[in-house]
């Protein structure tokens, strides 16, 4: 109820404490007995010694009792219905004794029928030796546990819904009438001698005070008790209803049923508690106890677990010392069990529709904090030991998050939550001081492109947002069955590979325009992406036009909807969807060397070589992919971060960086500054960068200045881009106007030369590819900014091709480079 309610976390906890507790109760009630069997043998046929004796009786007893709840429900049931007739005549015959009239043998054990002085007498509290109002509860408190035994055992029940209600308010109604009916405080005085002598001779004058006042005024003196300890009255006479009643043997049976009426249901209760909380396997190492025999799943391995407890606290032998330790568990329970029904009214969950009329959820609460101030007056200490106790189990739980979801009001708290937080957010204009790198990270299935969602996760953990995204592209009839089938089996991939980002997808026609429109839509309120980040397009000179124009379209509608850009080029590629294709197979293949699926991606190269037999030059080339793709999951080594400061963007460029540099898996790596800088002011501009760096709070291991970007590229470089390019050129030198014109509406994707020799940023690309080279023997990661180093294609004036040709011969045969652009809104400030 708790753990369907709360979680598994507070369900698990309380969970164990509460069968613990059921069980620690079969002890206290075969003791009840067993003291029972002693005091009635004490005279005559003691075997040991009375604590000794109690061990023993009670031992028999709880393997009689066994007996009986593992031959199933239905023995179990009969005996409770037998135990219950002997309880309710019992009951009857103290009220019967009441109204006989007392004998002088029974007056001087202090039982006069009803009389007002005795109740007026005994109505207000009067403790010895010690014990409080509090000390006096907890030993009575386990009276009132077996309210919820129906909900201990509701999987037996027809109609649990219907029956538990009714059940449990009738259970409090009828126990709390007759525990008042039976407090018998208006018939018999608090202390008696038993003695007949001590009726008072009214020729000689007796003065009586205190507690023996009132037995004075009806004829008895038992002065003698003020100063010496009796034996009989209500303080004194455990077998006090025995001399009330009419018929004092149907006392001591009716004794024996409540005592093992009570043991009985805890017997079984325990088990069926512990039995359902081990199939939730919420612990593992618990989920032995699961396993039920027979047609009614009996918890034979619980029962005998409960029993071993049981018996434990059964040889402490005193009902005094085990009473306080059932009422902390309970009382822990209940409070948790009052909580539940709070915290699912707090949530607003439609869910929660509770039936019974009178339900008020501040009741509840008041219910769960008077449990929790009872507990620390109780026992303070036995308090703090179970909240301690539930504390580490529920950490346990929560680090192990059981693959389990109950629909918990905690869940819906964090929604309601969640929903209150960004709609504050959003009545809050941004400031550049709390500025987040909120990222879109634009990578297809979250599977195909690892090393980019990593690398994405990597700035916006702990920091910001981040969605990866995946556009399926097609007719809608056909692709958003596929759309919505990947939603939750790729948002619970995120969560098993503990990526704390979100999953998004849409389906559209085309891929630039299902792109446009997660640019567009993602995110919400003020959590809206700010960054786009995607793989650099590899094989853009054989992809085709379409696709070349889809992909460079997207970065302008980044741009036009203000996002900055992140493109990240790996040298070996990241896509390795191919593989992962090759791993959904290994799920069906189910003989040989491939029968068992494998683990990574590593174990699925290996395996294909054995069952797919690839060509030595494929496996090779996944394996270097493999590698590559799983670059940026784990800790990297000694190196550097190279920043090439170009143009100021804002300062994404340099944040980006400094967070990877926050980062556990990177906390080895330094940064490194590049810039570039005018001829002559090499010293002036090194010293300025440092000044902004340091207004800026962020450390770097250098600055480095570069004065000779301005001269000539080498004609090996100028040739290598155009062997690039040469294929996707309009050559119209040779060609009249109306040629040109014609090829040029016929093919308007193609590089004119005019594009060529108005561009003057080509140059220096060209150039600057061999200084990254030179300059990044030693480093291990590469950040290059905007102009220049990532140029920007005017719209309709530098053909998509051309574009793509920069990108690529900036980059080419560099380590794993990341060319960023920021939309030149700032993102640091000098102000904290």
């Amino acid at each position: 109820m708790i753990s369907r309610s709360l979680g598994p976390e507070f369900g698990g906890s309380i969970g164990l404490i509460f069968a613990f507790a059921n069980a620690v109760g079969v002890s206290m009630y075969v003791v009840g007995f067993a003291e029972t069997v002693v005091d009635l043998l004490k005279n005559s046929a003691i075997m040991v010694d009375e604590m000794n004796d109690i061990r023993i009786i009670g031992c028999i007893t709880i393997v009689l009792l066994l007996g009986i709840s593992v031959a199933g429900m239905e023995w179990e049931a009969k005996a409770q219905i037998i135990l219950l007739v002997i309880l309710l005549v019992a009951i009857v015959n103290v009220f019967v004794g009441t109204v006989i009239p007392a004998t002088n043998e029974k007056k001087a054990q202090g039982f006069f029928n009803y009389r007002s002085k005795i109740f007026l007498e005994n109505f207000t509290p009067a403790f010895r030796d010690g014990e409080t109002f509090f000390s006096v509860f907890a030993i009575f408190f386990p009276a009132a546990t077996g309210i919820l035994a129906g909900a201990n055992i509701s999987g037996d029940l027809r109609d649990a819904q219907a029956a538990l209600p009714k059940g449990t308010l009738l259970a409090i109604l009828i126990t709390g009438l007759t525990y008042l009916a039976m407090a018998l405080s208006a018939t018999v005085v608090r202390d008696a001698t038993g003695n007949s002598s001590s009726i008072i001779n009214h020729t000689t004058p007796v003065i009586c005070n205190g507690s023996t006042a009132v037995a004075c005024e009806l004829g008895y003196d038992f002065s003698s008790c003020e100063v010496e300890k009796c034996k009989f009255g209500l303080m004194n006479n455990f077998q006090v209803m025995t001399l009330v009643s009419g018929f004092g043997p149907l006392i001591i049976a009716g004794t024996f049923s409540a005592t093992l009426s009570s043991a009985l249901a805890s017997l079984v209760s325990a088990p069926k508690v512990f039995q359902a909380l081990c199939k939730d396997n919420i612990y593992r190492a618990l989920h032995f106890f699961a396993k039920g025999h027979g047609k009614n799943n009996e918890p034979i391995r619980g029962y005998v677990l409960t029993f071993i407890i049981s018996v434990a606290f059964i040889l402490i032998g005193d009902l005094n010392t085990i009473a306080p330790i059932i009422s902390n568990f309970f009382l822990a329970s209940y409070a948790l069990i009052n909580f539940s029904c709070f915290h699912a009214s707090y949530a607003k969950s439609p869910g929660w529709r509770p039936a019974y009329k009178y339900y008020n959820m501040w009741l509840s609460l008041m219910g769960a904090l008077l449990c929790c101030v009872v507990m620390f007056v109780i026992n303070w200490w036995a308090a703090l030991l179970t909240y301690g106790i539930e504390f580490l189990l529920y950490i346990y739980v929560t680090v192990k998050k059981p693959d389990v979801n109950w629909g918990s009001s905690t869940q819906a708290v964090t929604f309601v939550s969640a929903v209150s937080n960004a709609l504050s957010l959003s009545g809050v204009e941004d400031h550049v001081k709390n500025f987040r790198p909120q990222i879109l990270v634009l990578t297809g299935s979250t599977r195909s492109r690892p090393a980019l969602l990593d690398l994405a996760h990597s700035f916006s953990k702990n920091y910001g947002l981040c969605i990866t995204c995946e556009v399926f592209v097609g007719p809608r009839s056909e692709t958003v069955d596929e759309m919505n089938n990947a939603m939750e089996k790729n948002q619970l991939l995120l969560k098993k590979k503990k990526r704390k980002a979100f999953y998004a997808a849409v389906a559209c026609d085309n891929f630039r325009e299902g792109a446009e429109s997660l640019l567009q839509a993602s995110g919400l309120g003020r959590m809206k992406p700010n960054t786009l980040m995607i793989g650099f397009k590899k094989n853009w000179r054989t992809a085709g036009a379409e696709a070349v124009q889809s992909y460079v379209g997207i970065l302008h509608d980044a741009f036009d909807f203000e996002y900055g850009t992140a493109m990240l080029r790996v040298n070996q590629g990241l896509d390795v969807s191919h593989i992962v294709e090759a791993e959904g197979l290994y799920d069906i293949v189910v003989s040989g060397l491939c029968a068992s699926k494998p683990s990574t991606l590593t174990q699925i190269q290996e395996n294909m070589s054995v069952c797919g037999s690839p060509p030595p030059q494929v496996a090779k080339m996944n394996e270097k992919l493999v590698e590559a793709s799983l670059q940026f999951k784990k800790k990297q080594p000694k190196g550097t971060i190279d920043v090439w400061w170009l143009f100021d963007d804002g300062g994404l460029t340099l944040l980006l960086p400094y967070i990877l540099t926050t980062r556990k898996k990177w906390k080895d790596c330094k940064m490194r500054i590049f810039m570039a800088g005018q001829p002559g002011r090499s010293d002036l501009d090194k010293e300025e960068m440092k000044g902004l760096l340091k207004k800026f709070r962020i450390n770097c291991s250098d600055i480095n200045v570069f004065d000779d970007l301005h001269i000539k590229p080498r004609s090996e470089s100028l040739k290598e881009l155009q062997e690039m390019i040469e294929p996707f050129r309009l050559h119209e030198g040779s060609k009249d106007a109306d040629q040109i014109r014609a090829l040029q509406k016929e093919q308007p994707w193609k590089v004119t030369d005019k594009e060529l020799s108005d561009i003057y940023c080509l140059n220096n690309t060209t150039k600057l590819n061999p200084v990254l080279k030179e300059q990044c023997l030693t480093y291990l990661f590469t950040l290059l900014t905007p102009c220049r180093s990532m140029p920007i294609a005017r719209k309709e004036t530098i053909s998509d091709f051309l574009y793509m040709a920069w990108l690529d011969i900036l980059t080419k045969d560099l380590p794993p480079t990341l060319l960023i652009r920021g939309n030149h809104k700032s993102v640091l400030t000098f102000y904290s």
